[in-house]
């Protein structure tokens, strides 16, 4: 690690170009294609197929966001579509409402249910959130079906209507592709902003994210919602388009159906989505002269689907934006900021983490037992112990991951001993992991940034570049700055320790808690572990280690405590405490 590593980046940086200019291409197509819609004369038949296709990508674009973005399985997108269609086929025929406020009474609809089911099934997570997705889908369609009093049961709803400005297929069609032009506009740039962010941490990695700063089950419900509103958005409009609405149009094959376009094309991106929606729109049509033959079209039809998840996982733009990402990593620059400051909080006195009698038990197992410690602030505090001492344990319930059984933590005078592991990195705590916790979706640059925005950060302001220009002096501090653009997966794995110290550095926390950040490490690396340290401390951020590695415990720490069988046996000035003779025997065992 070099001199000139800490130094700031001269490039330049995208960004100093104004908004509209980066943003203008996209509009200008979008308006081109609006016009085509408009002006291009198509008969009823392909008008039909371009309605559902737009409509249905609109509710795709949901799934892209919930299980895309946040990786949250939802098999209900076709009930959300279905309160839209309702409640624009319903309002405008029943009670001749306006098919504006249909349509937003559609998706307010949709959002609520989302928003209801989404904070209380999100904590179950995996296949048991698809299994409450699907109740909720069967629920719907069976209210669609039996309350005839509402819904007009099996029969459906006919004659809906139209805004008065697009009375006309073909008006209405250019109204709702514009509609996807905005909504694909907002999906595609959703990822790069904080809670786009947000959700693409929960995915890649819950446990990190939450220490990161992340409110994980905030930002699945807002994920979950968003899909919802986007469902019923697309639903409405799939209502005033066809002018006529049934329940089997909103049934669980439905939602099946708008799930395999999303991987079909790529989940992750809207432009993906629209693929797979398209493709599984027109792959019937293009297969229309095989259904002489008996079972020769579904045969085809379903061989093509699976022929290209088989060999495109991640869907066919997943599979174009693999296949140009190290380019586009290279076409992306940016500016480092000034080098990185740190500048803790000083609320308390001269103790920053005050531990008293904290325990945590696991049944009989008394993992950590009645343990007190006391981080002075400014230096380097280690605590070591043999193999399941509980240092980590103790590690764990200091950070929120596990609930302390009894004692009481302060940070910097805050009792955080009931605190979450988010409003914890908002009191001023951060962490890294013994087993590297990154973000490997996304590049150093990204997993720094989310550091940067943790609440409470006063050295950072809340615009894209202060946070870009943040992280980038954490990556530079940590002597990875060249790299900022560069997915985890081609980083060496004591770089990526590196990146998980440079993230928990962007948050400016008032103590860092460092699990282990020699393991796995190669002698030279911890070299410069050990100088990195020295000028983290050397800025004045208190840290609490664990480790393994001796000579290096010996060298940075002013003050070690010690555990065995999850109690302190030693606390103190660090070689007075390795040489005390029960930490000389709980390392090197008696005669």
């Amino acid at each position: 690690m070099s001199a000139s590593d800490n130094m700031p980046i001269a490039v330049i940086t995208p960004r100093a170009k104004p908004l509209l200019l980066r943003h203008l291409p996209y509009f200008i197509g979008a308006a081109i294609v609006v016009a085509l819609a408009a002006t291009m004369s198509f008969d009823g038949y392909i008008l039909n197929i371009l309605m559902q296709a737009t409509t249905f990508a609109i509710a795709v674009f949901g799934l892209s966001v919930v299980l895309g973005l946040c990786g949250q399985i939802n098999l209900a997108q076709a009930a959300f579509f279905g309160f839209g269609a309702y409640a624009v086929g319903i309002g405008t025929t029943d009670f001749q409402m306006s098919y504006w406020l249909c349509l937003l009474a559609g998706c307010v609809m949709a959002l609520v249910a989302g928003a209801i089911l989404g904070a209380s099934t999100l904590r179950l997570g995996g296949h048991y959130l698809a299994m409450v997705t699907i109740s909720f889908q069967q629920i719907v369609t069976l209210v669609m079906i039996n309350a005839i009093w509402l819904t007009h049961g099996p029969d459906g709803v006919g004659k809906i209507g139209r805004p008065a400005l697009f009375q006309t297929q073909q008006s209405y069609l250019a109204f709702c592709v514009a509609t996807l032009a905005l909504i694909g506009y907002f999906v595609w740039h959703l990822p790069d902003t904080r809670l786009g962010r947000a959700m693409r941490a929960v995915r890649d990695n819950e446990l990190a994210a939450g220490v990161a700063g992340i409110d994980v089950f905030r930002t699945k419900v807002y994920a979950f919602a968003i899909c919802a509103v986007l469902g019923g958005l697309g639903g409405g409009l799939f209502a005033g388009g066809f002018a006529y609405i049934s329940p089997d149009q909103f049934s669980f094959a439905e939602s099946i159906v708008f799930l395999t376009m999303s991987l079909l094309g790529g989940v992750a991106s809207p432009i993906g989505s629209a693929i797979g929606t398209g493709l599984l729109i027109l792959i019937p049509e293009w297969l229309r002269f095989l259904k002489s033959v008996p079972g020769l079209y579904l045969a085809i039809y379903g061989l093509s689907v699976i022929l290209i998840i088989r060999f495109m996982p991640d869907g066919i733009w997943g599979f174009v934006n693999v296949a140009t990402q190290r380019w586009r990593a290279k076409a992306r620059v940016h500016a480092a900021g000034p080098p990185l400051q740190l500048a803790p909080g000083k609320v308390g006195g001269e103790i920053v983490l005050e531990v008293t009698g904290l325990s945590k038990y696991f049944g009989g197992l008394k993992a950590v037992d009645n343990v007190d410690i006391a981080v002075r602030r400014g230096g380097v505090h280690a605590l070591i112990g043999p193999n399941g001492s509980g240092k980590t344990t103790t590690l764990n319930v200091l950070s929120g991951l596990y609930h302390a059984t009894a004692g009481k933590v302060m940070l910097d005078g805050t009792d955080i001993t009931d605190m979450q592991p988010h409003l914890r990195t908002a009191a001023g705590l951060g962490r890294t992991f013994q087993n590297i916790r990154l973000f490997r979706s996304m590049t150093a640059l990204e997993n720094v940034v989310i550091g940067a925005e943790r609440p409470g950060n006063a050295l950072v302001d809340t615009s894209e570049d202060a946070l870009t220009q943040r992280a980038m002096s954490a990556l530079a501090f940590v002597g990875l700055g060249l790299r900022a653009n560069e997915l985890i997966s081609c980083f060496s794995y004591g770089h990526q320790r590196l990146i998980e110290i440079a993230r928990a550095l962007a948050a400016n926390p008032t103590l860092l808690l460092l699990d282990e950040p020699a393991a796995g490490l190669n002698s030279s690396e911890k070299l410069e572990l050990h100088e990195l340290l020295k000028r983290i401390a050397a800025q004045g951020l208190t840290i609490l280690i664990i480790d393994h590695d001796m000579t290096l415990v010996s060298e940075a720490a002013q003050h070690i405590t010690v555990l065995n069988f999850g109690r302190r046996i030693a606390d103190g000035e660090s070689m007075a405490v390795l040489r005390h003779p029960d930490v000389v025997s709980a390392y090197l065992g008696t005669e």
